[in-house]
């Protein structure tokens, strides 16, 4: 292990306290090289358990020490919660760390001809509004399917995307389609089998990726293994369900009794899933199918009461997903903290909600009182960069470094109002939002409209069709600024692989640096007009190169680069 420590500190002394099998160890540190800023210290350790927990602890406080954790500095005691952790499990696909995911509702993307609507749908013209709200909302019918995706793979690679993300194919009586009715075929209404193979090829053929999504918590009740259920108390599948009174009483997801909710005790339910080559989760992913899955409501998956297999799931889910690709990429839906499911082996990584979106949209969103509403969801609060900074640390720290760079930074999806919604159509807000997706950790996830300004006042709502043919209502300078942004991180390591270290912060612009053995990019965004930041040469040397449109900055006679002080606004420069 490595700690850079700069000489202007008053730090004199450092050691490294790690965590093994229960009892915590203090080891030396020694010097690997010195420059005329820092002292490099070198700490060594068995890894002797899968994730080993460890911190430093520094001098430089009178009569005390601090700590150094993921959360920061303290000259105080702390508990492991948020130690730096080392997680020796296999690692994820090697091409995920350059992923960028651009995540694509089908029924609304895109159509290649007409199909006749289902006997459950409200069919509709492709310009028709989206009931945004209320009970004909999940059957509104637009017709988009995987042939029409194919058509338009250039227009998504041109945005940075490399992966697509297509939310659930399985055939279904809802457009959302998380209410499958099987999972043994694609929807005809989508195209069938073949198309998402014609699909697949084309993606492949181009050298991206394709996810599906898959829901491990429920069917829909109109299911086949449900409908087995119900009919027979004695079948196999009336154990894959929780009944409480056969056939009319069962659990659901939230209530919902068209969600009939998996019992995952059931050894035949693991095997028809996700456990073995048979399985539906191992039957997709191939040369002709998916390269991983999205997990919906992973957070919720084998929890009931005092059941809890919900790590059983995910590492069996890996563990088949990697007998039938080793090169496969297993993600989760997770809002909330989801440190104690992200050892690392089992979920690659989660939807960022908790660590990266909502402390972004707090930091971004314009003023306003907070309503409180029962329900599973925190409202948005709007606070300051050190509010924002400390909550990405306090997220990101509990869980291994691993996990995080690939968690999905997004800052819109199918379930959440649109960006340009929820920042009133501020474009240099917005240019914000995606810079910071363009470099912070992770892999950035685009929802398909809003790299040409969509809005939609809820999740919704924001599921309007793609206007394809009418660019008239694009917003072509936030078409330019995402490509621009994405094609910059794709030509940057230190982007996509780098390490991240806060150098500014303040209630109106953060300054970070992300750095890698071969390249240092230097990142400041802005919500609003700020004090300038200085830095010393020390720091970021003389010279800024800018990145994605931004003017080159040169350090002044006394070796100080000044960053831009107006807002709201963003900018990348690569360290010279």
């Amino acid at each position: 292990m490595f700690l850079r420590v700069p000489k202007a500190s008053s730090v004199t002394r450092v050691m490294l306290r790690t965590y093994i099998d229960g009892e915590q160890a203090l080891s030396e540190t020694t010097v690997d090289r010195e420059t005329e800023e820092d002292v490099r210290l070198r700490a060594q350790f068995r890894v002797e358990n899968p994730v080993v927990n460890y911190r430093w602890l520094l001098d430089g406080v009178p009569n005390g020490y601090q700590w150094l954790n993921g959360e920061g500095f303290f000259d105080r005691d702390v508990t492991d919660a948020s130690d730096f952790r080392i997680s020796t499990y296999p690692a994820p696909p090697a091409w995920a760390a350059d992923a960028v995911l651009y995540q694509i509702f089908p029924d609304r993307f895109a159509k290649s001809l007409d199909r006749p609507a289902p006997d459950w749908a409200i069919p509709q013209r492709w310009d028709d509004a989206v009931i945004g709200s209320g009970p004909e909302t999940p059957f509104q019918y637009f017709g988009g399917d995987l042939d029409g995706i194919t058509a338009h793979l250039d227009h998504i690679a041109s945005t940075g995307a490399n992966t697509l993300y297509l939310t659930p194919i399985f055939p279904a009586r809802s457009n959302h389609r998380y209410d499958a009715s099987t999972f043994d075929e694609v929807d005809p209404l989508l195209g069938g089998n073949e198309a998402l193979e014609r699909l697949s090829d084309a993606v492949h053929a181009r050298g991206m990726r394709i996810m599906g999504d898959l829901t491990t918590n429920h069917s829909g009740a109109a299911h086949e293994w449900f409908q087995r259920a119900i009919a027979d108390a004695d079948s196999s599948e009336a154990g894959y369900f929780t009944f409480t009174d056969h056939p009319d009483e069962y659990v659901s997801w939230f209530g919902h009794r068209s969600l009939p909710k998996f019992d995952h005790r059931s050894q035949a339910l693991r095997r028809a899933l996700y456990e073995g080559p048979d399985s539906t989760v191992a039957k997709w992913v191939g040369p002709h199918g998916l390269d991983g899955w999205r997990i919906d409501v992973a957070n919720m998956t084998a929890r009931l009461g005092a059941i809890d297999l919900n790590h059983m799931v995910a590492t069996t889910l890996r563990a088949t997903m990697a007998e039938a690709n080793p090169q496969s990429l297993l993600l989760a839906e997770h809002s909330n903290d989801a440190s104690h499911d992200l050892l690392g082996d089992g979920w690659h990584g989660i939807m960022d909600y908790a660590g990266f979106s909502r402390p972004l949209w707090a930091w971004l969103k314009r003023p306003e009182a907070v309503r409180f509403e029962p329900g599973p969801v925190t409202p948005v609060p709007r606070f300051g960069g050190h509010s924002m900074v400390a909550t990405m640390r306090a997220f990101n720290a509990a869980i291994p470094w691993r996990v995080r760079a690939h968690a999905l930074t997004l800052v819109g999806s199918h379930d959440v109002a649109r960006i340009a919604t929820f920042l009133d159509g501020d474009g240099g807000l917005i240019t914000v939002a995606f810079g910071m997706m363009a470099s912070m950790p992770g892999i950035p996830m685009l929802w398909a409209g809003d790299e040409i300004g969509q809005e939609g006042v809820n999740g919704e709502d924001g599921r309007r069709p793609f206007p394809w043919h009418d660019t008239s209502g694009w917003d072509m300078e936030r078409l330019a600024v995402t490509r621009s942004l994405f094609n910059a991180r794709a030509a940057s390591v230190a982007l996509r692989h780098g390490g991240l270290r806060w150098l500014a912060v303040s209630d109106d612009a953060v300054t970070f640096v992300r750095e890698s053995p071969v390249e240092s990019v230097l990142v400041h965004a802005a919500r609003a007009a700020h004090s300038p930041v200085r830095l010393g040469r020390a720091v970021v040397g003389p010279e800024l190169t800018g990145l994605a449109g931004a003017t080159d900055i040169h350090a002044d006679r006394d070796g100080v680069v000044t960053l831009p002080a107006n807002g709201p606004a963003f900018g990348m420069w690569r360290i010279r």
